[in-house]
């Protein structure tokens, strides 16, 4: 592996000018180079710009690689800012009887549902989660998803959510992670009738895992039949207090005002956000909370409404997109989700771009140095097959990553892809 490399040949390398997140109305307006090129050094961009301009200006080893990309497009690599991938089992049986009607008690009580997952979770050790969170991350990373957050939530006691924190630090995979603790994201069988006991568990787990750093965020279900508004603030007050950055999973169902308590408590993130109204809103906008949406999630629990995207840019929020891989949202493909995003939200290939780089990579507080291909950040970059990103929400369902470069690294390559 060459410590410097330059990308020449570019036909058009598309990012996002400026630093942070990008606001609604400036989704639409990315940066365009057109025959750009772009240099790299010890896993940073060193240089981007006009291919002439790089070559006079670019002082490279001998030992630099040279990348040919041959007038296709580059871009920077995608941000997955929400996902639940480390978790054991599988759930694909419980399509069938969700196209025959049955309702999530029906599956729950035919062994489905996040129990079985839970119950599938439960029985594994940190070195098979990892084998598994691997396999996904390696699925993901082809088409193009260079850095990902992950939530546990799928132990729902002491010791399994720790294993879950654990596994996440203990891959060697190359993509960058995030780690959420989730601990509140279900009420397990025996605390079926004691909720509130269930969350002073969860938090008196807050200051372990702050102080060892096994979680960086700390993120909880607010949901009618899962946490309520005040159960919910409780959490993120006490994961504050302890130090742990926040998030939230708000407005998916039913709002029972967790976005705009999120959002005054200081979230990074609201995600969900499908039954959000004004002053939700309003509460993210002036508090910097970014909305994160989840169109894949739409589509497997069969919901025909949809969060207001538009209405979210046109007021200057910063929309971000993620997958929520998890076992009832099997979507390992961003591609997908960006082309969902057109689809379904109404978002153009630009605004989908911003929301799969630069915004989401602010969601999960990356932004400083993922998300642009910028001077100074992470030479995560990816070279597609054709020479526009339109070509990817155009021709969906199939991936268009030619070349994912993961710090200055040819993953397909280096990795034996």
């Amino acid at each position: 592996m060459a410590d410097e490399m330059i990308l020449h040949n570019i036909g058009k390398l598309i990012t996002f000018p400026g630093e942070g997140p990008v606001p609604g109305g400036s989704m639409n307006e990315p940066l365009i180079i057109e025959d750009a090129a772009v240099t790299i050094g010890e896993g940073k961009i060193t240089g981007v710009g006009p291919g002439k301009d790089i070559w006079d200006q670019a002082d490279l080893s001998k030992d630099a690689e040279c990348i040919d990309c041959n007038g296709k497009c580059v871009v920077p690599g995608f941000v997955d800012p929400h996902t639940h991938l480390v978790f054991g089992g599988s759930r694909e049986f419980e399509l069938g009887m969700k196209l025959g009607g049955a309702s999530y008690l029906d599956i729950l009580n035919a062994g489905g549902g996040i129990l079985r997952t839970m119950k599938d979770t439960r029985a594994l050790t940190v070195e098979q989660l990892v084998e598994q969170m691997d396999r996904r991350m390696n699925k993901m990373m082809i088409y193009g998803t260079t850095t990902v957050e992950i939530k546990s939530g799928y132990g729902l006691d002491v010791d399994t959510e720790l294993r879950l924190l654990e596994a996440i630090g203990a891959s060697n995979h190359p993509m960058d992670r995030v780690a959420t603790f989730l601990g509140p994201h279900a009420i397990p069988p025996e605390y079926r009738y004691d909720p509130d006991g269930f969350l002073d568990l969860m938090i008196s787990m807050l200051p372990q895992i702050s102080r060892s750093g096994l979680a960086e965020y700390a993120d909880i279900f607010c949901e009618r039949n899962v946490f309520d508004l005040e159960q919910s603030r409780r959490f993120l007050t006490a994961a504050k207090e302890a130090g742990l950055k926040l998030k939230i999973h708000s407005d998916e169902i039913a709002n029972l005002g967790g976005t705009s308590m999120g959002a005054e408590l200081g979230a990074v993130s609201a995600d969900h956000l499908l039954v959000s109204n004004d002053k939700d809103l309003e509460a993210m906008r002036k508090n910097g909370t970014i909305p994160v949406l989840l169109p894949g999630t739409l589509m497997t629990i069969f919901e025909d409404r949809i969060p207001r995207a538009i209405e979210m840019m046109e007021m200057g929020l910063p929309v971000a997109l993620a997958t929520d891989l998890n076992p009832n949202c099997m979507v390992e493909s961003l591609q997908l989700i960006q082309a969902l995003a057109c689809y379904r939200l109404r978002m153009t290939p630009n605004q989908v771009l911003a929301a799969t780089t630069a915004n989401s990579a602010a969601a999960i507080g990356m932004g400083d140095r993922k998300g642009r291909i910028k001077e100074g950040y992470d030479a995560d970059i990816l070279i597609l097959k054709e020479g526009s990103f339109d070509h990817v929400v155009y021709n969906f369902g199939v991936n268009h990553v030619d070349t994912v470069i993961k710090g200055g690294n040819v993953i397909n390559r280096d990795i034996g892809w």
